[in-house]
Protein backbone atom coordinates (compact mmCIF):
# COMPACT_ATOMS: atom_id res chain seq x y z
CA UNK A 1 0.00 0.00 0.00
CA UNK A 2 1.08 3.66 -1.19
CA UNK A 3 -0.41 6.53 0.22
CA UNK A 4 1.03 10.54 -0.37
CA UNK A 5 0.17 13.20 1.49
CA UNK A 6 -0.44 16.93 -0.01
CA UNK A 7 -1.59 20.38 0.38
CA UNK A 8 -0.80 20.09 4.21
CA UNK A 9 -0.36 21.35 7.06
CA UNK A 10 -3.65 23.54 6.30
CA UNK A 11 -5.95 21.37 4.19
CA UNK A 12 -3.95 17.87 3.69
CA UNK A 13 -5.40 15.32 1.37
CA UNK A 14 -4.32 11.26 1.33
CA UNK A 15 -3.96 10.04 -1.80
CA UNK A 16 -4.08 6.09 -1.21
CA UNK A 17 -2.86 3.37 -4.16
CA UNK A 18 -4.12 0.23 -3.33
CA UNK A 19 -3.04 -2.89 -5.04
CA UNK A 20 -5.08 -6.05 -6.04
CA UNK A 21 -6.83 -7.32 -2.70
CA UNK A 22 -5.12 -4.76 -0.46
CA UNK A 23 -8.12 -3.16 2.01
CA UNK A 24 -8.12 0.16 3.97
CA UNK A 25 -10.89 1.43 6.27
CA UNK A 26 -11.58 4.77 6.95
CA UNK A 27 -13.46 7.05 9.00
CA UNK A 28 -17.28 7.88 7.78
CA UNK A 29 -17.71 10.72 5.48
CA UNK A 30 -13.84 10.81 4.98
CA UNK A 31 -13.58 9.26 1.37
CA UNK A 32 -12.97 12.05 -1.49
CA UNK A 33 -12.70 9.94 -4.41
CA UNK A 34 -11.93 6.89 -5.83
CA UNK A 35 -11.45 4.76 -8.52
CA UNK A 36 -14.64 2.63 -10.00
CA UNK A 37 -12.55 0.02 -10.00
CA UNK A 38 -12.40 -0.08 -5.99
CA UNK A 39 -14.93 -1.79 -3.64
CA UNK A 40 -16.58 0.58 -1.18
CA UNK A 41 -18.59 -0.62 1.39
CA UNK A 42 -19.71 0.92 4.69
CA UNK A 43 -20.19 -1.60 7.56
CA UNK A 44 -20.34 -1.36 11.28
CA UNK A 45 -16.83 -2.92 11.69
CA UNK A 46 -16.28 -5.31 14.64
CA UNK A 47 -19.57 -6.01 15.14
CA UNK A 48 -23.08 -4.26 16.55
CA UNK A 49 -21.53 -4.08 19.66
CA UNK A 50 -18.24 -3.09 19.17
CA UNK A 51 -19.22 0.10 17.04
CA UNK A 52 -21.25 1.17 19.64
CA UNK A 53 -18.97 1.32 21.81
CA UNK A 54 -17.06 3.54 19.60
CA UNK A 55 -19.86 5.67 18.76
CA UNK A 56 -20.86 6.34 22.11
CA UNK A 57 -17.60 6.03 24.13
CA UNK A 58 -15.20 7.28 21.61
CA UNK A 59 -17.42 9.53 19.55
CA UNK A 60 -16.50 8.13 16.25
CA UNK A 61 -18.86 7.05 13.72
CA UNK A 62 -21.04 3.76 14.19
CA UNK A 63 -20.02 2.86 10.49
CA UNK A 64 -16.94 2.93 8.84
CA UNK A 65 -15.64 2.82 5.84
CA UNK A 66 -13.46 -0.14 3.65
CA UNK A 67 -12.22 0.08 0.89
CA UNK A 68 -11.06 -2.90 -1.48
CA UNK A 69 -8.62 -2.83 -3.90
CA UNK A 70 -10.63 -5.92 -5.73
CA UNK A 71 -8.95 -7.33 -8.43
CA UNK A 72 -7.25 -4.62 -10.11
CA UNK A 73 -6.19 -2.15 -7.40
CA UNK A 74 -6.73 1.60 -7.81
CA UNK A 75 -6.60 5.16 -6.12
CA UNK A 76 -8.78 6.93 -3.66
CA UNK A 77 -8.22 10.30 -1.80
CA UNK A 78 -9.44 11.08 1.83
CA UNK A 79 -9.61 14.20 3.92
CA UNK A 80 -10.65 15.41 7.52
CA UNK A 81 -13.37 17.19 8.28
CA UNK A 82 -11.60 20.18 9.47
CA UNK A 83 -8.65 22.18 7.78
CA UNK A 84 -5.11 20.44 9.41
CA UNK A 85 -2.83 18.14 8.56
CA UNK A 86 -2.45 14.08 8.48
CA UNK A 87 0.03 12.23 9.03
CA UNK A 88 0.76 7.88 9.57
CA UNK A 89 1.95 6.57 12.17
CA UNK A 90 3.10 2.86 12.11
CA UNK A 91 2.84 0.61 14.72
CA UNK A 92 4.05 -2.87 16.20
CA UNK A 93 2.62 -5.43 17.60
CA UNK A 94 1.10 -4.85 20.63
CA UNK A 95 2.21 -1.20 21.01
CA UNK A 96 -0.92 1.09 21.24
CA UNK A 97 -1.89 4.62 20.73
CA UNK A 98 -4.54 6.59 22.32
CA UNK A 99 -6.40 9.42 19.51
CA UNK A 100 -8.64 11.98 20.52
CA UNK A 101 -11.90 11.69 19.31
CA UNK A 102 -12.59 13.00 15.91
CA UNK A 103 -8.82 12.87 15.13
CA UNK A 104 -8.95 9.12 14.10
CA UNK A 105 -8.76 9.16 9.80
CA UNK A 106 -7.70 5.86 8.71
CA UNK A 107 -6.37 2.39 9.58
CA UNK A 108 -5.01 -0.95 8.19
CA UNK A 109 -7.75 -3.24 8.03
CA UNK A 110 -5.09 -5.62 10.91
CA UNK A 111 -5.54 -2.44 13.32
CA UNK A 112 -7.18 -2.54 16.46
CA UNK A 113 -9.16 -0.28 17.61
CA UNK A 114 -11.41 -0.05 20.73
CA UNK A 115 -12.12 2.42 23.62
CA UNK A 116 -10.50 3.80 27.10
CA UNK A 117 -11.93 6.07 29.59
CA UNK A 118 -10.58 8.93 29.61
CA UNK A 119 -11.56 10.63 32.55
CA UNK A 120 -14.37 12.50 34.07
CA UNK A 121 -12.68 15.99 33.41
CA UNK A 122 -11.71 14.94 29.96
CA UNK A 123 -15.48 15.46 29.10
CA UNK A 124 -15.21 19.10 30.34
CA UNK A 125 -12.40 19.75 28.56
CA UNK A 126 -13.65 18.86 24.85
CA UNK A 127 -11.22 16.06 24.69
CA UNK A 128 -14.38 13.19 24.98
CA UNK A 129 -15.34 11.22 27.93
CA UNK A 130 -13.04 8.16 25.97
CA UNK A 131 -10.59 8.02 23.91
CA UNK A 132 -9.62 5.87 20.97
CA UNK A 133 -7.70 3.23 21.40
CA UNK A 134 -5.58 1.95 18.63
CA UNK A 135 -2.99 -1.62 18.76
CA UNK A 136 -0.77 -2.37 16.48
CA UNK A 137 0.04 -4.05 14.33
CA UNK A 138 -0.86 -2.03 11.91
CA UNK A 139 -0.68 1.89 10.68
CA UNK A 140 -3.01 4.57 11.48
CA UNK A 141 -3.79 8.19 9.84
CA UNK A 142 -4.29 10.65 12.13
CA UNK A 143 -5.52 14.03 11.51
CA UNK A 144 -5.42 17.50 13.11
CA UNK A 145 -7.16 21.19 13.61
CA UNK A 146 -3.78 23.00 12.32
CA UNK A 147 -0.74 21.80 12.16
CA UNK A 148 0.03 18.82 13.60
CA UNK A 149 3.68 18.45 15.84
CA UNK A 150 5.01 15.87 17.87
CA UNK A 151 6.31 15.90 21.21
CA UNK A 152 8.57 14.03 22.73
CA UNK A 153 7.95 12.93 26.69
CA UNK A 154 11.15 12.33 28.12
CA UNK A 155 9.92 12.54 32.22
CA UNK A 156 7.15 14.85 32.37
CA UNK A 157 5.26 17.37 30.39
CA UNK A 158 1.84 19.82 30.48
CA UNK A 159 -0.43 20.18 27.22
CA UNK A 160 -3.76 21.99 26.87
CA UNK A 161 -6.31 19.67 26.82
CA UNK A 162 -7.87 21.22 23.45
CA UNK A 163 -4.17 20.77 21.59
CA UNK A 164 -4.16 16.94 22.53
CA UNK A 165 -4.58 14.49 19.01
CA UNK A 166 -2.99 11.31 20.50
CA UNK A 167 -0.30 9.87 22.57
CA UNK A 168 1.51 6.87 23.48
CA UNK A 169 0.01 4.33 25.84
CA UNK A 170 3.29 4.40 27.65
CA UNK A 171 2.13 7.37 29.06
CA UNK A 172 0.41 8.24 32.39
CA UNK A 173 -1.63 11.28 32.51
CA UNK A 174 -4.02 13.13 34.63
CA UNK A 175 -6.48 15.89 33.89
CA UNK A 176 -5.40 18.82 36.29
CA UNK A 177 -7.19 22.63 36.38
CA UNK A 178 -4.50 25.81 36.25
CA UNK A 179 -5.89 28.44 38.44
CA UNK A 180 -9.72 28.88 39.89
CA UNK A 181 -12.99 28.07 38.81
CA UNK A 182 -13.33 32.12 37.68
CA UNK A 183 -10.81 30.78 34.54
CA UNK A 184 -11.68 26.93 34.19
CA UNK A 185 -15.69 28.45 33.63
CA UNK A 186 -15.36 32.46 32.45
CA UNK A 187 -12.21 32.06 30.47
CA UNK A 188 -12.41 29.02 28.79
CA UNK A 189 -8.83 27.99 30.52
CA UNK A 190 -7.64 26.06 32.77
CA UNK A 191 -7.72 22.47 31.93
CA UNK A 192 -4.21 20.83 31.45
CA UNK A 193 -2.73 17.25 31.04
CA UNK A 194 0.28 16.37 32.82
CA UNK A 195 2.19 13.26 30.96
CA UNK A 196 4.63 11.15 33.00
CA UNK A 197 6.83 8.65 31.50
CA UNK A 198 8.54 8.21 27.90
CA UNK A 199 6.61 8.35 24.73
CA UNK A 200 5.52 10.57 22.49
CA UNK A 201 2.40 13.71 22.56
CA UNK A 202 1.14 15.00 19.16
CA UNK A 203 -0.73 17.79 19.52
CA UNK A 204 -2.32 20.29 17.55
CA UNK A 205 -1.64 24.45 16.78
CA UNK A 206 -5.40 24.72 16.62
CA UNK A 207 -7.74 24.40 19.13
CA UNK A 208 -11.61 23.78 18.10
CA UNK A 209 -13.26 24.98 21.30
CA UNK A 210 -11.04 28.61 21.12
CA UNK A 211 -11.48 28.76 17.50
CA UNK A 212 -15.52 28.11 17.90
CA UNK A 213 -15.03 31.03 20.39
CA UNK A 214 -13.48 33.24 18.15
CA UNK A 215 -16.36 32.82 15.62
CA UNK A 216 -19.18 33.04 18.11
CA UNK A 217 -19.25 37.05 18.08
CA UNK A 218 -19.36 36.97 13.90
CA UNK A 219 -22.78 34.49 13.84
CA UNK A 220 -25.98 36.29 12.43
CA UNK A 221 -28.35 36.64 14.82
CA UNK A 222 -32.16 37.19 14.45
CA UNK A 223 -33.74 40.66 15.79
CA UNK A 224 -36.92 40.96 17.32
CA UNK A 225 -38.90 43.74 16.16
CA UNK A 226 -41.44 43.36 17.95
Amino acid sequence: MEHSLKHGPEYALMTVHLAPGERLVAESGALVAYDPALKVTAAARGGLLGSLKRRVFGGESFFQTTIDGATTGGTLRLAPGSPGDITALTLAPGQELLIQSSCYLASTPDLQLDSRWGGARGFFSGVGLFLLLARGPGTVWISSFGALCELPVADSHIVDTGHIVAFDSTLDYRITKVGGLKSLFLSGEGLVASFQGRGRVFIQSRNPLSFASFLHPFRPTQKNNT
